[in-house]
Formats: structure tokens, C-alpha cells, sequence
């Protein structure tokens, strides 16, 4: 049996695409939706922090990293890195984004199942990342004479793509964490609330586009694999 790659081919293309569709949409709704005050008048840091004293987390930090679009937490340091713009912002954007943060530091004090699933991963993908390229390549240039080197390539790649879609309900959880307190807490009205799940639901885009596409790279991989072992 002969395995085409060409419709994979036009897969990891049309993802490319999207990716840079979604990424394009996300910073335009970042720069419109912060640019629109936020009536309770609190900053992407306050509301981070208040969010935390209200789950009675109180050894995680609040800190402002550069960049944009960097904001993250950080579970080994306990820090919730917002963006310069986010921690000093008070708009929806701003609101939205502190308070998905925020809802990470939440994922972690409760012991969140899939948020521990995907940091036990991380060790290991951190080491995997560094050679892993190099295997592919070599497994590709060597296809000829072995199957082993991809084969090996394609087993680690696989890790990857599994971290991409185990990270999918990490962040869904923890944009439904975040609308859900800013609600309870008043801190946005019902216009803002639109505004900030919105937001959240582009970020949340990346995040599938980027599994999808890792998925794509690795059916492309196996493509090339099983395509080689049938003809020999």
C-alpha cells in the first residue's frame, strides 16, 4: 500500500494559515478591547491579586514581565507573569487575561488533575526537544538504509503532539475559572464580560490551532514512515 502525503501536505498548510489568521484576529481584539476602560477602574494586577485572596492562595506573586502577549504562571517560581500592558491596564482585555492567569495558580493549589498531568510531561519534552529535530532529520536523510532513526523521531514527536492537546483543557478550564470569578466578583458588567470571554475564547484558538498542526507535522512523519516500509 502507497501512502500519498500530498493532502497532509495541504493540511499543515491551511494550519499555518489559520494559525496566522487567529494570531492576527487575537492581537486586534487584544489592542480594541484595551483600549476600552473598565468601569470597576482595577488594574490587571489588582484584579490578579484579588482573585488569589479570594482562593486563599497566598504564596504565589503577582509580577510584571516584558513583552506582549507574554503572560503566563509559572507553577516552579509561583509567580503570575502578566504583561507590562496587563498589569498596569484596566480594561476587559486586561481583566480577562489577569484573571486566566490567575485561574492557573487556582489549577495548581486545587491539584487540578490535567495541569499535573501536563507539568509531569514537561521535564521530560524539555529533553526531547533538544535533540529531536536532529533525530527527525536524520531519521529522513537516512530513510534509504533505516527506518529506526525515524521511527525513534516519530515516537518523540508524538510526545509533543500529546502535550499540545493535553494543554487544550488546561486552558479552556482556566478561562472558565477566570469568567466565571469576574462575574461573581462584579468585576466586569455584562458588556466587558462579552468582551473578556471573547478574548479569551482567540487565545483559546491558538492553543487548538497549534495541536492541530502538531498533529498534522506528525501524521506527515508517519506518512513518510509508512510509505518507505511498504515499498522495500
Amino acid at each position: 500500500m502507497y501512502y500519498n502525503a500530498s493532502p497532509i501536505y495541504f493540511l499543515i498548510i491551511a494550519a499555518m494559515i489559520v494559525s496566522w489568521i487567529i494570531q492576527w484576529r487575537l492581537r486586534s481584539k487584544m489592542n480594541t478591547y484595551g483600549q476600552i476602560g473598565l468601569q470597576s477602574g482595577l488594574s490587571g494586577r489588582q484584579i490578579a491579586e484579588l482573585m488569589l485572596a479570594d482562593h486563599n492562595i497566598t504564596d504565589v506573586r503577582v509580577i510584571s514581565t516584558e513583552g506582549r502577549l507574554t503572560d503566563h504562571y509559572n507553577p516552579t517560581d509561583k509567580t503570575v507573569n502578566l504583561s507590562e500592558a496587563v498589569y498596569g491596564e484596566r480594561s476587559a482585555a486586561a481583566a480577562a487575561i489577569a484573571a486566566h492567569e490567575c485561574g492557573h495558580a487556582v489549577q495548581h493549589a486545587t491539584a487540578y488533575s490535567m495541569l499535573q498531568f501536563r507539568s509531569a510531561m514537561v521535564p521530560a519534552l524539555s529533553s526531547v526537544s533538544r535533540f529531536m529535530p536532529f533525530i527527525l532529520l536524520a531519521g529522513v536523510l537516512m530513510i534509504r538504509t533505516s527506518l529506526i532513526p525515524l521511527g525513534v523521531g516519530i515516537a518523540l514527536f508524538s510526545l509533543t503532539t500529546l502535550f499540545s492537546f493535553v494543554t487544550l483543557p488546561v486552558e479552556f478550564d482556566a478561562s472558565r475559572r477566570a469568567l466565571a470569578w469576574i462575574d461573581e466578583r462584579g468585576i466586569v458588567t455584562a458588556k466587558e464580560h462579552a468582551m473578556a470571554k471573547d478574548a479569551l475564547w482567540w487565545a483559546a484558538m491558538t492553543y487548538v490551532v497549534a495541536a492541530l498542526s502538531s498533529l498534522a507535522t506528525l501524521l506527515y512523519y508517519v506518512s513518510i514512515f509508512m510509505g518507505s516500509r511498504d515499498r522495500r
